[in-house]
């Protein structure tokens, strides 16, 4: 049998890019040869082997084809008589359908094996499909697009834009499940640029089939005077892409990506000011939310920052009992490192403006202050001087909390 690394690795050794982890094609071999060579044999859809050493992944050589809509409706052939070039013509673009062979000590030999030319598609910084069974896996318009916001130099072929629109025109994208689409979309969002990734899904027409609330924002007018780029959906792409540069967790990105979904619903008489967008965009996340399966923290997050991100934003005006108030409403003392997310969140959101980029943000400072003097209160102590008397507790520790803010702030009474 002869062992191959195949994909992802071989790109990126050739873009002189990290190369993260390798996978693995055996050619030649019956899953009752790997598991006599100590292999352990793990694939559920297809034979699969963890390395008895290294614990790496090995997947004998195979074919497939489509049985089903979606992307669960696939059919595998694997044999020994299944070729290098079979397994590769399988995958979904040229630059990861190449492969180099793997001598027994582990490292690779020889020269690159690229049947579909890819390495001019690497040269050319071009997303190539490698064959007509592209059409057949709606999940490949995820990928492309997401290797878009990690390559952002590349651009999608002409023609496998043109099979990308046939798929979403043939519903192929409404087959996919929720938990496939969050997980290809959070893996974007992770990229250097993540706008890409949703621009590629735009020029689809997929975008507005697994993520409508965003696709809506793109056309709806802003204050020019607030937001020079004009755009909605513009400027919620600088907001991410700005996230992505600071290098923030998923869920300010995600909370970044979406905290300003009720522009698309604003009134036509109070275009393009948006008042009321707030309320609007925590109605659109949660069935968002519900729908993607995102989970708990990039829920929560995205929630809190839609609704409050306005109220942030003025807090230079505010004083000391609207500070404790927005802490409180925003869970702050309870939860402080959620809200020091919310501040990235919001930070991104001012500075995601063209011109605006290097503004400095000095709300996170004031605030960053009010939570500190906020949080060293000491609200069992001021409980005891209310004993017996519960019902004044929380104004009590309200007011010394009032009192702390004013005095970090420096606003007099």
């Amino acid at each position: 049998m002869n062992i191959y690394a195949v994909g992802g690795a071989i790109r990126d050794e050739l873009l002189g890019a990290p190369v993260q982890d390798r996978d693995y094609v055996v050619v030649g071999a019956t899953p009752e040869q790997m598991v006599a060579q100590g292999y352990r044999p793990v694939g559920k859809d297809f034979p699969v082997f963890l390395h008895p050493d290294t614990h790496e992944e090995y997947a004998l050589a195979r074919t497939e084809r489509k049985t089903a809509a979606g992307y669960h409706g696939f059919q595998f052939f694997y044999a020994p008589e299944v070729t290098l070039e079979e397994d590769l013509a399988r995958r979904d673009l040229t630059i990861n359908a190449m492969a180099r062979e793997v001598r027994p000590d582990g490292e690779l030999t020889g020269p690159v094996i690229d049947p579909f030319n890819g390495q001019a598609d690497l040269r050319a910084r071009a997303f190539r499909h490698v064959s007509d069974a592209f059409l057949e896996d709606p999940v490949r318009i995820l990928r492309v697009a997401r290797f878009a916001a990690r390559f952002a130099d590349f651009t999608v072929a002409p023609e496998t834009l043109t099979l990308m629109q046939k798929m979403v025109a043939a519903g192929e994208v409404d087959a996919l499940v929720p938990e496939r689409v969050w997980q290809e979309v959070s893996r974007g969002l992770m990229e250097k640029k993540p706008s890409r990734m949703f621009e590629v899904l735009r020029s689809c027409g997929a975008l507005a089939r697994v993520l409508p609330e965003i696709d809506a924002l793109f056309g709806v007018p802003q204050r020019a005077d607030y937001h020079p780029e004009v755009d909605s959906g513009v400027h919620v792409m600088m907001v991410v892409d700005h996230a992505a540069a600071q290098g923030y967790a998923l869920a300010v990105r995600f909370a970044a990506l979406t905290h300003d979904l009720g522009k698309a619903g604003t009134p036509d008489d109070v275009l393009p000011r948006h008042i009321g967008h707030e309320g609007r965009s925590v109605d659109l996340l949660k069935p968002l939310c519900d729908r993607l399966r995102a989970p708990n923290e990039c829920r929560e997050l995205a929630v809190l920052v839609a609704r409050e991100h306005g109220n942030i934003h003025r807090v230079m005006k505010t004083g000391a009992a609207g500070l404790v108030r927005l802490l409180e409403r925003c869970d702050a003392l309870r939860k402080p490192a959620r809200f020091a997310e919310a501040l990235q969140a919001c930070e991104a959101d001012a500075r995601g403006r063209l011109g605006f980029e290097a503004q400095e943000y000095p709300q996170a400072e004031r605030l960053r202050m009010a939570l500190v003097a906020a949080r060293a209160v000491d609200a069992g102590t001021v409980a005891q001087q209310f004993a017996g008397k519960p019902d004044m507790i929380r104004d009590a520790v309200q007011r010394e909390r009032i009192r702390a803010v004013a005095l970090a702030i420096g606003e007099r009474g």
